[in-house]
């Protein structure tokens, strides 16, 4: 596709050898000609005026023009008055002919889960919020700075952290980072630099990316089975693991929020055995039953935990925007290993991201999108119960997913592809187990992204299945 210019002239690369007994003309026309039948020059491709391309090269206009005036002639250019002179149509030999991608039927409804509502996403906030920090933003935040991410930005998150989720927060140990994975890996390193060797996991879970992650930092794995208040924190003593991950305020999967006898167990385990807790403040900010909000375990240990958070589930992924809030003894290993890895997170996207916090939007548009989950949320309900009433629906408190619990003996993949035979993309529990046992059969509904009427007509679709 040719490149759109509008006033400058463009580069291209061209050079002569002076020393060569070939004519500097006949040498340009050559590399002219290269170029466009290469395609390094593409149709509608606009050259440097002749002028321009004279001064670039140490030529006479005239032989520039010259030059020109002999590829156009043999249909390789083409220039009309007033306007500039570009590669003409035909020049270049067509493209190598290109098998059609293979695209996934188109989906009525695809309830996958983790995704938030893109259409919602606040553009013209972000914008605003966008301008706002460039033209506030001081010359010297356009350099390098501090890996750990601006310090304004790093200022404002602490302040949101001990407002929403109570945690206890110092800016001097808050880390931007480029979302969850990186985030989850700087913190695996930094424990393996510290002796940690094993990390358990919650079962049910992320196990494929958990155990990528740690893999990639020397550490091993273990399940550790999660029940109706939350990890079982006996079964994570048992294991002789010294970091732990989880999702305690929306476990992922299972939707259970921890209760509140495990998070002290679990910050009990991490003390006697001189242990770390990785919390992932998984879409903490969507709640809708009537309990009070559940705090961030960060806030009752802040020298054991380490709480990573994104704006992938409440804005968008993205724009791979996350933190980590560091105990002492690990913020300045996760700094030095973010310093390595790319120097620092893009400071422009921070400073809107402070500015949206700072100014309100970021607040206001999640009492929206609570708004909007709730509503997709009734409506996944009352589908289920008009077309599948039998099924049993949990981890409905926060979010945007739920779990529907399939009849005895049901099989989960043979559900899933049925439904996908009639359009609807449907994920079993069973990949998020450590042993990907297929039974009992659950399917993990999201709906995050899905309106009201694609959520009505798929369940609509494959009620009996899951019936």
């Amino acid at each position: 596709m040719p490149l759109e210019w509008s006033g400058l002239s463009p580069e291209v690369l061209l050079t002569l050898d002076r020393e060569s007994p070939r004519p500097l003309r006949a040498q340009l026309e050559d590399q002219l000609r290269d170029a466009i039948r290469g395609g390094r020059l593409d149709v509608g491709e606009r050259l440097p005026s002749s002028r321009e391309l004279a001064r670039r090269l140490g030529l006479s206009r005239g032989l520039v023009q010259d030059c020109y005036a002999q590829l156009r002639a043999e249909g390789y250019l083409t220039s009309r008055v007033g306007a500039a002179t570009s590669v003409a149509a035909g020049a270049c030999p067509p493209p190598a002919p290109r098998s059609a991608p293979v695209r996934p039927p188109r989906l009525t409804a695809d309830f996958r889960t983790g995704v938030p509502d893109l259409g919602s996403f606040p553009l013209a906030d972000w914008l605003w919020a966008t301008r706002e920090a460039a033209r506030a933003m001081p010359t010297a935040a356009l350099d390098y700075g501090d890996p750990r991410g601006s310090a304004h930005l790093r200022e404002v998150l602490a302040g949101y952290q001990r407002r929403v989720r109570a945690a206890a927060t110092d800016p001097e140990r808050t880390i931007v980072c480029s979302g969850y994975a990186q985030g989850l890996a700087l913190t695996l390193r930094a424990l393996a630099a510290a002796g940690v060797r094993t990390l358990a996991h919650e079962d049910p879970g992320a196990p494929g990316m958990t155990a990528a992650a740690a893999a990639h930092a020397g550490l091993g794995v273990v399940p550790v089975p999660v029940d109706d208040e939350g990890l079982d924190v006996d079964a994570l003593t048992a294991t002789g693991a010294r970091a732990v991950l989880v999702t305690p305020a929306h476990q992922w999967p299972t939707g259970v929020v921890m209760a509140a006898r495990r998070r002290l167990a679990l910050v009990e385990w991490a003390a006697a055995h001189d242990a770390y807790v990785i919390e992932d403040d998984y879409d903490a900010e969507f709640r809708y039953d009537d309990r009070d909000p559940v705090g961030a375990v960060q806030g009752l240990a802040a020298d054991r935990v380490v709480a990573i958070g994104t704006v992938s589930k409440s804005l968008a992924p993205a724009l791979r925007i996350g933190w980590l809030l560091c105990p002492p003894a690990l913020a300045e290993r996760v700094a030095a290993y973010k310093q390595v890895d790319d120097r620092g997170s893009p400071t422009l996207d921070q400073l809107a991201l402070a500015r949206l916090i700072e100014s309100g939007r970021y607040d206001r548009h999640l009492r929206r999108m609570r708004s909007v989950y709730a509503t997709r949320r009734e409506a996944l309900v009352a589908a289920l119960a008009a077309h599948a009433p039998g099924v049993r629906l949990t981890g409905l408190a926060a979010g945007f997913h739920a779990v529907a619990h399939l009849p005895a003996g049901a099989d989960e993949q043979t559900v899933i592809e049925a439904a996908r035979t009639r359009g609807v993309g449907l994920y079993g529990m069973s990949a998020n187990r450590a042993g990907h046992a297929p039974r009992p059969g659950r399917i993990v509904l999201g709906f995050g992204n899905l309106g009201e009427r694609a959520i009505a007509e798929g369940i609509a679709a494959i009620g009996d299945l899951l019936a």
